[in-house]
């Protein structure tokens, strides 16, 4: 296999030592779909076509689901007693270090973010997510309730069942092991969904969960268009649970089948519109300006909390924007397959199209382009679009509003602290947001005062598998990461017991 060090630099090579997964992962076999239909797996790279991947719909949900519901019933690995789950997760985290890089390469060619990226970033914190699930999950305790001496009453948490996990294109192989590590610590059966922009890390995955000893049936992963294997997922009555991270309209798409079905429980990691607040207190304006600058165009700007909505005070902008400048310019978009590449491709034509369009929409509608705005790259057959900045914004204009998911970001002044608080709260996004000063008041009373459901003092997108992440209002609810996410995959049984003299 190609290795990451050689630096490969087109697509063939870099894909021509990997063995591809491109069939479904059903019962512990690849097997195609029912139909036998399936679709382009294109790398935005350059535009070519990487595999054939099984396209599957409501025949093959049907199956997957029957296959996890059996695995659950049979208590295969729901009634493995947590010590043993965790040992099988474990190594699985192992396998995942082992193949570490060929999931960076795959994730790589399939959505078009920088090697050093999948490499540094997004395998690791996988692959720690899984370790840490099973590490935690023999940690974890029931509860006995407060009675008086005539009763017993435990408390027991106990898993949902058949968990139908739904995961993005922007970050395919962490945002699966942030739904796998607790849906499977806790002894549910899971049938995962990619995105069909990006799927072949999750197929990869399903080989190597076998191997570390997950039983057939308890991990299903079904490739295929949303409208109809996540439709079909979302509207299926035999699954107790739809986990999803992805667009705010795709979400409000779950509500609304799992009220047409079967009531079954949603967790919604939904979009984001993040405000990034910088005051007239802030005392380094060069960490604020780098800050802001990777807060909107890492990962392409495709990162559902991006900061791209820059709020700085009117004394510091013209500042503060000259250096956020200074170092967009330096972030220039290459071929993701360099290691030295900082900035990859746009994940495919579609959102290409719609980046794009929000930068005419920006123009049109008065705002001031101060940086970028164009595609670049284009001879090399891929989607590429360099940094964006737009001044002059004001809050009701679309690019302020409306989530680009892209390399866009748009400066709005103030002149008070709380009119800043107001901007950042004027949206129906409350995923995160940031906010630099050196004044702990003003840090404590905006912190309080965003309607976000992780606000940064002083940095950006900082996180942890120990911290818990999720939004505010129609950025959804239920939280990913920390011990907190447990919670979600599990439910509450009172187990009364009547004691006698």
């Amino acid at each position: 296999m190609t290795t990451i060090s050689e630096g490969p630099r087109s697509v063939a090579d870099a894909v021509a030592g990997l063995d591809i997964r491109a069939q479904a992962y059903l019962d512990g076999a690849y097997v195609d779909a029912a139909s036998g239909e399936t679709f382009d797996c294109v790398s935005p790279i350059s535009g070519e076509v990487v595999a054939q991947v099984a396209a599957c719909d409501t025949v093959d949900v049907d199956r997957a689901v029957v296959g996890a519901r059996a695995a659950f019933e049979s208590g295969v690995w729901s009634r493995l007693a947590p010590k043993k789950r965790k040992r099988v997760l474990q190594k699985l985290a192992g396998l995942m270090a082992e193949h570490a890089e060929e999931l960076a390469l795959l994730e790589t060619v399939d959505m078009g973010k920088p090697i050093r990226d999948a490499t540094n970033v997004d395998v690791p914190l996988a692959t720690e997510c899984i370790a840490w699930y099973g590490e935690a999950i023999d940690k974890v305790y029931d509860e006995i309730a407060p009675t008086g001496p005539d009763a017993h009453v435990s408390i027991v948490r106990e898993p949902l069942g058949v968990v139908g996990a739904v995961v993005p294109w922007n970050f395919p192989l962490m945002m699966a092991s942030w739904k796998l590590g607790p849906a499977l610590a806790t002894g549910n059966s899971v049938v995962l969904k990619p995105a069909e922009q990006s799927p072949l890390t999750a197929l990869r995955l399903a080989e190597l969960a076998s191997e570390a000893g997950i039983p057939d049936g308890v991990l299903q992963v079904l490739p295929g268009f949303g409208e109809t294997a996540g439709q079909a997922l979302g509207r299926h009555p035999d699954v107790d649970m739809i986990a999803f991270t992805g667009s705010t309209e795709v979400g409000k798409l779950f509500l609304r089948y799992a009220g047409e079905s079967n009531m079954k429980r949603t967790a919604l990691e939904c979009g984001g519109k993040s405000p990034h607040i910088v005051t007239r207190e802030c005392g380094d304006l060069d960490a604020a300006a780098t800050a802001v600058a990777w807060g909107v165009f890492y990962n392409q700007g495709e990162v559902c909390n991006a900061g791209s909505r820059l709020l700085v005070h009117e004394a510091v902008k013209d500042e503060l924007l000259e250096k956020v400048v200074g170092v967009a310019q330096r972030i220039r978009p290459g071929d993701p397959l360099d290691p030295k590449t900082r900035m990859g491709a746009i994940v495919d034509q579609t959102q290409l199209s719609r980046v794009l369009g929000y930068i005419d929409s920006g123009k049109s509608e008065g705002a001031g382009l101060h940086l970028g705005g164009a595609r670049v790259r284009e001879d090399t057959g891929g989607y590429y679009v360099e940094p964006t900045i737009f001044d002059a914004v004001s809050n009701d204009m679309t690019i302020a509003r409306e989530e680009i998911f892209g390399p866009v970001l748009s400066a709005i002044s103030f002149s008070e602290l709380d009119e800043a608080i107001t901007i950042a709260n004027d949206t129906i996004y409350g995923l995160s947001a940031g906010i630099w000063t050196d004044d702990v008041n003003v840090a404590h009373r905006a912190a309080r005062a965003i309607r976000a459901g992780i606000v940064w003092v002083n940095t950006f997108d900082a996180g942890d598998i120990t911290s818990p992440f999720g939004g505010f209002k129609q950025s959804g609810f239920g939280r990913d990461k920390s011990i907190h996410a447990l919670e979600k995959f599990t439910d509450l049984k009172a187990i009364w017991i009547a004691l006698r003299d």
